[in-house]
């Protein structure tokens, strides 16, 4: 049959490099998994228990399109108690993860052939939602000086309608203070620009707290998720927080294109919103783990990296060792039974020369995965 042209995406790199690393498993060898971007924690004991209690006692059907009320008043709560911001529940969209949000935000604020600002290197499924949408992906080419953040000045010039920022930033893990971040959103008021602000990573910072734009304005959307800090990436929930005026027009699509969020995932994840113990002795590993990678990468020659500032990802320039970082990371994989991910998944023109590395693994993992690549790197240049 025939195709459409919106259907010719790229593939998703991390994923390929899932699958080759699942084969490398499915043969017999103990792989390191420093490629995928998800806790190796289960979801909260707290969680699974009232999701248990709640199918012996009760059948799960369709919700209402927005999410169950109890889980949009309790998200709410968390902007007071993280943000110190008196949200309005009416306004947060449960979604079938963030990439429903994505979905929802997209249609909702752009036509056909409008051009939305992302930053290089940024999450690669951004650009092909927008593609898949017949929107217009725009790189913006981020420079070191400003933490591979977008800033003001990148907006001119490039007649956008939309601009998506993420803070912390995957793959980079750096973040946008509030000056920053303020600087931003002015920018795209002052053009008109609609301004989509991903905090999926809230909750994973180590020095100082990320910002939220909704400590800044109210004109934008806001996309999070429970799979990051509340270590839920399978059950496939997330959320969106949204100007009042444009609550209708989201629930309007959300109800024709996905009915409701998973039923069963919204009572887990209400569940897991008062689990703070056992998610903050996961952000206790993320925190030594971070230690460790800053700490060895370096000492296995992988000395070009910033400190990420949230997240739970270690961004390298290794452009002086390849030109071809996927078949640098082919090459770790077979050598070193390390998985990790090729920057062009993030960077289509400068990601030849850099790779990301994960460690939201377990402790031990990480450690093992860094002395694997010590030698490997050791090996190599002989």
């Amino acid at each position: 049959m025939r195709n459409s042209t919106r259907s010719q995406v790229d593939a998703f790199i991390v994923m390929d490099v899932m699958e080759a690393a699942r084969r490398a498993e499915a043969m017999g060898r103990h792989i390191i998994h420093m490629e995928v971007g998800q806790p190796g924690t289960p979801a909260p004991q707290g969680a699974r228990d009232a999701l248990v209690e709640t199918m012996a006692r009760e059948s799960l059907g369709y919700t209402v399109a927005l999410g169950l009320p109890a889980l949009r008043a309790r998200i709410a709560r968390l902007y007071k108690d993280w943000y110190n911001i008196d949200l309005n529940p009416s306004r947060v969209v449960i979604t079938p993860g963030s990439s429903g949000a994505f979905i929802l935000a997209f249609t909702a604020l752009f036509d056909v052939g409008d051009r939305v600002g992302i930053g290089a290197p940024g999450y690669p499924s951004y650009r092909q939602i927008l593609r898949a949408l017949d929107l217009v992906p725009v790189d913006i080419e981020t420079a070191a000086e400003n933490r591979l953040q977008p800033a003001p000045g990148d907006l001119a010039g490039r007649d956008l309608s939309g601009l998506l920022v993420a803070s912390p930033a995957n793959p980079s893990g750096t973040m946008l203070d509030r000056v920053a971040l303020g600087g931003l959103i002015e920018a795209c008021h002052a053009q008109g620009v609609s301004f989509i602000s991903d905090e999926i990573y809230h909750g994973i910072d180590y020095e100082q707290r990320a910002v939220s734009a909704l400590e800044i304005t109210d004109e934008c959307y806001v996309i999070n998720s429970f799979s990051k800090y509340f270590s839920m990436t399978g059950w496939r929930i997330g959320w969106m927080v949204v100007p009042e005026d444009d609550v209708r027009v989201v629930e309007r699509l959300a109800q024709n294109l996905f009915i409701c969020p998973p039923h069963a995932s919204q009572i887990a994840a209400l569940a897991a919103m008062d689990c703070t113990s056992e998610l903050e002795a996961n952000m206790a590993v993320y925190r030594r783990n971070r230690t460790l990678m800053l700490d060895g990468l370096p000492k296995a020659g992988f000395d070009r990296i910033a400190p990420p500032d949230g997240a739970f990802y270690v961004y390298a320039d290794v452009s002086h060792l390849t030109d071809d970082s996927r078949a640098f990371a082919a090459e770790i994989l077979d050598k070193a039974g390390v998985a990790v991910t090729p920057g062009l998944d993030f960077d289509p023109v400068r990601g030849a020369g850099t790779l990301r590395f994960s460690y939201a693994r377990a402790t031990a993992d990480i450690e093992e995965g860094l002395s694997r690549l010590q030698r490997f790197m050791d090996q190599r240049s002989i």
